[in-house]
């Protein structure tokens, strides 16, 4: 146990005084997205610059610490915060640059989707990201990065060029094609192993301020013709079409009638990555489908379509996740999910398939760490819920679901989506590339020291 003296002194060499447990605001500190997360942190510190971020690490390991790497604490796992060790907070290393001569963009590594996307939008760019706002940069581009313009430009991973870090021994460096590049490879989908990212750079691609988008409604009823149709709409589209299939609630709010709200239905959440006329017309098959709740089939504004399932997971909702790779969206596939969905317990539960393929088809399998380029669609089962006592029941509904699409599955597991519980997937995760992941990591932390992520062991052998 550290003595208060010690720890005072080395809490006045950072930017910030260090957020002790007795202190106000370190339960807002510590606390995540996922409200199932309840670690406590020995001490923590709001990193400002590399310097303070050197200092935290050169502490912990003199004192032989746990680390944690807080970015937009959104991981499900809730890997941002160990018990008892030192957890650095890089909330505040948010600033993002844009260069829109060179389309190119630098992001320090505590910066949001959100935060990317507003700066980004400015200039009419935009680069892949996901689609929930708050999430963190980091921690999406480290994993690999899925969101509703990859099938066009790729992943969010496809579409770095550089990184800083600081190491396990302290070293601020750079990793790109040129320097360090078995680093830069494994930036790319391995995940947070490496060291602390300082600042990411992507190039930018011409979009918005609007694109065509679409949020179509059908009752739970009409699902197994829905998910058809969503098969052969989504089965030979252009690389600009993204197309998500999910059962959900009805949100409590309008436009939807107040006697269907919170009631399950399935949705088709749809967008284009290309001109507005083109758009209407790819999304025309959804103007005469089915029966809907609602169908709202418009110019949307991009930085509104990456917010729209902001309100449906809040910080601190309990959640529970499991994903598979699908090659295709059979019949059986489609009765199985159907016949399980009818009554997702939880509130804020959501739950189907979204649009891969595309450009992340054509990246070779161990042309960066991600090695899952295959796959047509990921299948996700996002459980989330607001009451302790409903743990067990939901935890058990998601695992079964997930157990019996296996069946249908291609293989391998998103690193990002891993839960707190998916350790033995960890290898999967990476799968092909997961030796040559070992090889880095034991040249850049021979130790392990980071080992609070979806952990890779260090080997030195290829």
């Amino acid at each position: 146990m550290l003595d208060q003296i010690t720890i005072q002194e080395f809490s006045q060499t950072l930017s910030q005084p260090l957020i002790m447990p007795f202190d106000a605001g370190y339960d807002e500190g510590r606390s995540v997205w996922n409200g199932m997360v309840d670690k406590r942190p020995a001490m923590i510190s709001n990193c400002k610059n590399a310097d303070d971020i050197k200092k935290c690490l050169n502490f912990a390991q003199h004192h032989d610490l746990l680390v944690s790497i807080k970015g937009g604490g959104h991981n499900v796992a809730g890997k941002a915060v160990c018990d008892g060790g030192l957890m650095i907070n890089l909330s505040q290393m948010n600033t993002v640059i844009v260069d829109p001569v060179k389309r190119t963009v630098r992001v320090e590594s505590g910066a949001t989707i959100g935060e990317l996307d507003r700066e980004t939008q400015k200039f009419g760019l935009a680069t892949p990201v996901g689609i929930v706002s708050k999430t963190g940069i980091a921690g999406l581009t480290l994993g690999g990065g899925l969101g509703y313009l990859g099938r066009k430009h790729g992943l969010t991973i496809d579409n770095l060029i550089s990184v800083e870090l600081v190491t396990a021994k302290g070293d601020l460096i750079s990793a790109n094609e040129t320097e360090n590049p078995d680093l830069f490879w494994a930036l790319r989908g391995g995940g947070g192993n490496f060291g602390v990212v300082t600042s990411f750079e992507f190039k930018l691609h011409e979009l918005g301020p609007e694109i065509m988008a679409a949020q179509v409604f059908y009752p739970i009823e009409d699902a197994k013709q829905v998910l058809k149709f969503y098969r052969e709409f989504t089965s030979n589209a252009a690389d600009e079409l993204v197309g998500n299939a999910y059962v959900l609630r009805v949100p409590p709010a309008d436009p939807f009638p107040e006697a269907l709200q919170g009631k399950i239905a399935i949705a088709l959440v749809v967008c284009y990555a290309g001109s507005l006329d083109d758009g209407k017309t790819a999304l025309e098959p959804l103007e005469n489908f089915g029966n809907p709740i609602l169908r709202v089939i418009m110019p949307m504004s991009f930085l509104a379509l990456q917010t729209i399932f902001d309100q449906g997971g809040p910080k601190g909702v309990r959640s529970y996740w499991k994903t598979h790779y699908i090659d295709h969206v059979s019949d059986e596939a489609i009765d199985v999910f159907v016949n399980h969905t009818t009554h997702i317990p939880g509130p804020l539960s959501v739950v189907g398939f979204e649009s891969f393929g595309g450009a992340i088809n054509r990246v070779e399998e161990n042309a960066t760490a991600f090695p899952h380029r295959s796959a047509s669609y990921v299948f996700g089962i996002y459980s989330g819920w607001t009451k302790a006592e409903n743990d067990e029941k939901i935890i058990s509904w998601t695992r079964e679901l997930y157990d019996k699409m296996t069946a249908f599955a291609s293989g391998g597991e998103y690193s990002n989506y891993l839960d707190h519980d998916d350790s033995d997937k960890i290898r999967a995760s990476f799968g092909s590339n997961y030796s040559r992941l070992q090889h880095v990591k034991y040249k850049y932390d021979p130790n392990n020291f980071f080992k609070i992520n979806q952990n890779i062991i260090p080997n030195p052998d290829l």
